[in-house]
């Protein structure tokens, strides 16, 4: 009996201190030890937890990180990123100087391991901090520079605070990002943001072995290309430069706040830096990079500068013209820009001065940070072959210098203060800078001061009245050609006016391009006329879309397009590249959308197919965007008035772009409604006010994408949807199911296995939400956004607008399929009794 008291006593001792050493050991891994899957070490403050995850409907498992207190789950680092296992039999343990991941304890098979950095350590231990970084340490050794190995070294596709994102020049170590390959595969997609120190550093975005994007050097409080990186001041960044490294990191300028943020390199190539919203409880977009076409590198070739206030978008820089004048004209800029007189090295040459640009690519450039800018002018100027020069720190009192020698590349204007670069021009070009006042004026004259102004004055009075003259009988040329065929002319001269500069494409450009809107080019035919594929003679495919002489879409509707698109610029949106008004035609051309719009795919049996919910998800996410850039964040605030799956149109990578704007509404100020006698727009996607009432509003565009949810989320039509059971449309139809909790009846049987339930149920009820028949109980698009990208706690919707009833005849299933466009959907235009 009492061995039996003594072996208890020793039992309970032995769990006690076994319990001890677990808790005192959460953030650890110490030698010999394991983790299993299903288990987890968590950080001292609870900040962060790594342990075995699988990612959307995938049962892989992968070892990684993950926040834990704030937005739980989402993934911050991956070790076994492109080696998942394929079972839950994954064991992590320190063996020697290295962490190391196993298919199993039994097989013993290594399926990632850390690099160890130096040979022998006493006692090696892994640490999980709370800055979610992984370390392997000595445990007798504290200092964070004695590190043997730690995740921060190794990012995946995230960027916390504290983390150096760069070259280590000492080690090696290149710290560098690669997108996911999905939202729901971790393992590495198509693009990599890496810091290049060939010539002066910069960050260098690319998709694949293709130069996607820079963000031009570092100019002493930010980097050229991202004057806006930081507008509310929430953090700091440095950039660091010497012998030893290489690196750009950003922190909370008040590490005791409760703020948390963190960059992220999405699927899609975009950059978001993100602050967590604790109230909502959700992450807010501080900063978008890489949104427009002007962050495409090299956009406007050799000289060129992109400025996505303009259209067309790329202009030369002064004293420039284009390369190849016929191809420019066609949109296509690759060649570039050469100089108008060249550079003989001669006595005047001097420099012209350009403000606020992103510098051009520093690759080969040459630099100094010790000397001034006066320094540096002098050292370009007697170098025969520097084209340019530029401060590198532009903040007060800094100093450096910049020295181009080649063609400048990549360059972006901007409309906020930047850095300013200084271009080298010759001397009789200079002429024409004179009374600009920004120029350099030139050394090394001989002539007498008040000679050369006179001289100078002279030449300028003769060169300014020849060019009057040119620009004169230019421009009554193009008013010409614009208003070539007569019957429209009048009502065209408001395109002219507004001089939106889009530009102007020859018919016989077009019609070489679609092979004289050939048939076989066809893409499918609208309201408003057929859409053609076309290809330029540059190889770039467009988009051509011929307004018929008989169409819905008249001079209306066609200006409202030009004026309204070419002002937009969104990565959601699709690009209007130019117009066409010869011969009395109304034809526009687009980007190239090559897996054409949205209704092809999700209300096809077999192309639906191709659709999980990962593809329709991110469907969802971008139409969201692209509606609220309209509603909210564009120069005036766009109605679109006709959102549907039609003008949903998905390029390369299935991402969506809004289109077809000829009967959208642009408003200045604060005005975000307007009623109309006449009323545009397609059955099943308009509210009830604007059907009935003739107003329309954003809540109008807002009860649209909800119908759109919906849809996308079923696989099933709105308009002339049927039902045995009752009349009702598809929304009347989805309001049922949400009453009875049976929405997984509504969800399109194609996506039952790729989806998270939760998550597709959650966007029906967004959808509701968006098609309730009080357009004031409709959220707004920024609400929307934060309820499809965030967890937070939704309300429960009310009763949509038209949810009644109707009678479904025989000839409106025969209209459906002889009268409709090539989307299916019936657009109308009604005039209201006033």
């Amino acid at each position: 009996m009492q061995k039996m008291k003594g072996f208890a006593v020793l039992l309970f001792c032995t769990i006690l201190f076994s319990t001890y050493m677990f808790s005192a050991s959460l953030d650890t891994i110490r030698l010999h030890e394991t983790i299993r899957d299903g288990e987890t070490i968590t950080s001292a403050r609870g900040e962060f937890q790594l342990g075995f995850f699988s990612s959307g409907g995938s049962k892989n498992r992968y070892l990684g990180i993950w926040y834990k207190k704030i937005s739980y789950g989402t993934v911050v680092w991956v070790a076994n990123r492109d080696t998942p296992l394929t079972n839950s039999m994954g064991v992590v343990k320190v063996d020697g100087n290295k962490i190391i991941l196993l298919a199993s304890n039994e097989s013993g098979t290594v399926v990632w391991s850390s690099n160890k950095s130096r040979s022998s350590v006493k006692n090696p231990t892994a640490q999980l901090l709370d800055t979610g970084n992984l370390v392997l340490r000595d445990e007798d050794d504290m200092a964070e520079e004695n590190f043997i190995w730690q995740s921060f070294d190794y990012p995946v596709n995230t960027l916390l605070p504290g983390m150096k994102f760069g070259l280590d020049l000492v080690t090696g170590i290149d710290r560098y990002f690669t997108s996911w390959k999905s939202l729901d595969d971790p393992s590495a997609g198509s693009y990599t943001n890496r810091l290049d120190n060939t010539g002066y550093p910069q960050l260098l975005l690319w998709k694949g072995s293709v130069l996607w994007s820079r963000t031009g050097p570092w100019v002493g409080s930010q980097f050229s290309g991202s004057p806006n990186t930081n507008p509310n001041g929430i953090y700091s960044e440095i950039f660091v430069f010497n012998e030893k490294e290489i690196f750009y990191k950003f922190d909370l300028v008040n590490k005791n706040s409760s703020a948390i943020i963190r960059y992220i390199l999405n699927p899609t190539g975009v950059s978001d830096i993100l602050l967590w919203n604790a109230q909502n409880q959700n992450w807010m977009v501080l900063v978008t990079l890489q949104v427009t076409d002007c962050d495409r590198y090299r956009l406007c070739g050799a000289n060129g500068i992109c400025n996505i206030n303009n259209s067309p978008r790329c202009e030369c820089l002064s004293g420039f013209a284009p390369q190849f004048p016929n191809k420019w004209n066609t949109l296509d800029w690759s060649k570039g820009c050469v100089r108008r007189i060249s550079l003989d090295c001669g006595t005047g040459e001097g420099f012209v001065k350009h403000s606020g640009l992103k510098l051009p690519d520093t690759r080969y450039a040459w630099y100094h940070m010790k000397i001034n800018l006066e320094e540096c002018k002098k050292l370009c100027l007697k170098n025969c072959s520097c084209t340019a020069y530029a401060k590198a720190d532009i903040r007060k009192g800094g100093r450096g210098c910049f020295l181009w020698f080649n063609d400048l590349i990549d360059i972006r204007g901007y409309t906020e203060v930047g850095p300013d670069i200084y271009i080298r021009m010759a001397a009789s070009e200079l002429v024409f800078f004179l009374l600009s006042g920004c120029t350099e004026e030139a050394r090394g004259t001989r002539l007498h001061r008040k000679v050369r102004i006179i001289v100078v004055s002279l030449i300028l009075f003769v060169l300014l009245a020849v060019m009057s003259v040119f620009i004169l009988k230019k421009k009554k040329l193009k008013r010409k050609e614009r208003l070539k065929f007569s019957s429209e002319s009048i009502a065209l001269t408001k395109i002219e006016s507004e001089e939106l500069e889009l530009p102007l494409i020859s018919f016989d450009i077009i019609e070489k391009a679609t092979n004289s809107f050939s048939h076989n080019n066809k893409l499918g035919e609208g309201g408003f006329g057929p859409v053609y594929k076309g290809i330029l003679d540059n190889g770039q495919e467009i988009a051509v879309k011929r307004l018929s002489k008989n169409s819905g879409q008249g001079l209306e509707e066609f200006k409202n397009e030009v004026s309204c698109i070419a002002k937009l610029q969104h990565r959601n949106l699709v690009a209007l590249l130019g117009c066409c008004v010869e011969h009395g035609e109304r034809i526009l051309i687009y980007e190239y959308m090559p897996h054409k719009s949205l209704d092809f795919f999700i209300f096809d049996e077999e192309t639906a197919k191709s659709m999980d919910w990962a593809k329709r998800y991110n469907i969802i996410i971008g139409i969201a965007r692209g509606l609220l850039y309209l509603h909210q964040d564009s120069k005036l605030r766009i109605i679109h008035r006709d959102l549907k799956a039609g003008n949903i149109l998905l390029d390369h990578e299935m991402n969506p772009k809004i289109s077809d704007f000829g009967l959208a509404r642009s408003f200045e100020g604060s005005i975000t409604e307007a009623n109309t006698s006449r009323v545009v727009g397609t059955y099943g996607y308009m509210s009830p006010e604007y059907a009935i009432d003739g107003l329309f509003s954003v809540k109008s565009d807002v009860y649209s994408f909800g119908v759109l949810l919906i849809e996308i989320v079923s696989g099933m039509r709105n308009r002339l949807f049927s039902h045995p059971d009752h009349s009702l449309n598809l929304i009347g139809h989805a309001w049922i199911k949400y009453k009875e909790n049976k929405l997984l009846e509504l969800v399109d049987g194609v996506i039952l296995e790729s989806s998270n339930h939760h998550e597709v149920f959650r966007v029906i009820q967004i959808g509701l939400l968006c098609v309730q028949e009080d357009p004031v109980e409709r959220p707004a698009m920024s609400q929307v956004v934060l309820m499809l990208s965030s967890k937070m706690k939704l309300p429960h919707p009310k009763q949509p607008g038209f949810f009644t009833e109707r009678k479904i005849r025989a000839g409106d299933h025969i209209c459906s399929s002889s009268t409709l466009s090539s989307s299916n959907d019936l657009t109308i235009t009604a005039d209201l009794p006033r």
